[in-house]
């Protein structure tokens, strides 16, 4: 049986005390060179490959890391837009704590379970996309800090970080109304789970996703100021890819009278639909113009550059990680604000 090298057996062979052999692993900075030399022989000679990681974060209580959970799969911290700059804002974060990150994500309920209940971290951001009820529930269960990131409803008992949804949908949907547009559609992101295409005020109503609701709602007030009804301007739910956008784009064109804008509720979702539209020959914006919301880099690179809501997305990102470090035991809830970016995207409607 291979016999384990201890700490106390690098400081005898050494010549020292066992805290001189600790500090040489773990604050080198205050051990002489050449007793720091000598420790390091004898570590070397024995075969020790340093203190236990676990042991030194369990005396501190503190890990040093951060988790950021989705029950969205894995790969959505990588190919969503807005997920790459909240993660980008989340690292400038922890760099500037010092502290890890892990990622949280599973195909399924239970594997998301487990991956919460197993996670070495200080605490957590939840990004709310879909499932965000129950990841709240699960990181409750865990007694550790965690800040919720488009929670599917307002929690007083929750910490959150986010915008003013509806302030910032009237804002780009009066810059539409304001050029001109009177024939305009809703490109939305999903009411509730598992469902596309056009919706009803019913379902709008009962949505179980606040922010979408929010974002509808703040389209529509602003419409109805400038005398444009809600029950013309169509609201298609989209599962925020590429294939329900391009089925509510075919039902929207396929009309006798096409709309004049569209108000897209993401920069994933008016990306798309650019795409589609030059595909097909649709001027950009001189037969159509396209408003996203967001403001992920990529934006501002499509053709023609995109207008949109711009949210402060890597500074969510930072305040959610800076609410976790700072936490004091009450629920934090912080709004910030959104600003209207117009661009290439819209124009005045084409002349009748």
């Amino acid at each position: 049986v291979t016999r384990i090298v201890r700490l106390s057996d690098v400081a005898k062979a050494a010549g020292v005390s066992q805290g001189t052999a600790s500090n040489v692993f773990n604050r080198p900075d205050i051990v002489r060179k050449e007793v720091r030399e000598r420790v390091e022989a004898a570590a070397r000679e024995l075969g020790y490959a340093g203190p236990d990681p676990k042991g030194r974060l369990l005396r501190a209580g503190k890990v040093n890391a951060i988790g950021v959970a989705t029950a969205e799969p894995l790969s959505y911290f990588f190919e969503d837009p807005f997920a790459r700059v909240l993660m980008a804002g989340i690292a400038s974060a922890c760099d500037m704590q010092g502290a890890g990150i892990s990622l949280v994500s599973a195909a399924n309920d239970e594997k998301l379970a487990w991956n919460i209940q197993s996670a070495i971290v200080d605490g957590f951001v939840l990004f709310c996309v879909e499932g965000g009820n129950r990841l709240v529930e699960l990181t409750r269960e865990r007694k550790l800090p965690f800040v919720a990131l488009g929670l599917e409803h307002e929690d007083a008992s929750v910490s959150m970080v986010g915008i003013d949804d509806r302030a910032g949908a009237a804002a780009i949907a009066g810059h539409l109304a304001d050029l001109g547009h009177r024939r305009l559609a809703i490109l939305s992101l999903q009411l509730v789970d598992g469902r596309t295409g056009l919706v009803t005020d019913a379902e709008i109503a009962s949505a179980i996703y606040h922010n979408s609701r929010y974002r509808i709602e703040g389209y529509r007030a602003a419409l109805a100021e400038r005398g444009i009804a809600a029950a013309d301007v169509p609201v298609y739910e989209t599962e925020n890819d590429r294939t329900s956008v391009e089925a509510a784009l075919a039902s929207l064109f396929g009309s006798a009278e096409p709309p004049t804008a569209l108000l897209c509720m993401s920069d994933r979702i008016a990306l798309f639909a650019l795409e589609w539209l030059e595909a097909r020959g649709i001027d950009v914006p001189g037969a159509v113009s396209v408003a996203g919301f967001d403001g992920v880099p990529e934006g501002l690179l499509s053709n023609p550059p995109l207008t949109t809501v711009a949210q402060p997305i890597a500074e969510i990102g930072r305040m959610a990680v800076q609410s976790i470090f700072e936490d004091a035991g009450e629920p934090r809830h912080l709004r910030l604000d959104v600003a209207l970016t117009i661009r290439g995207s819209t124009a005045p409607p084409p002349a009748a």
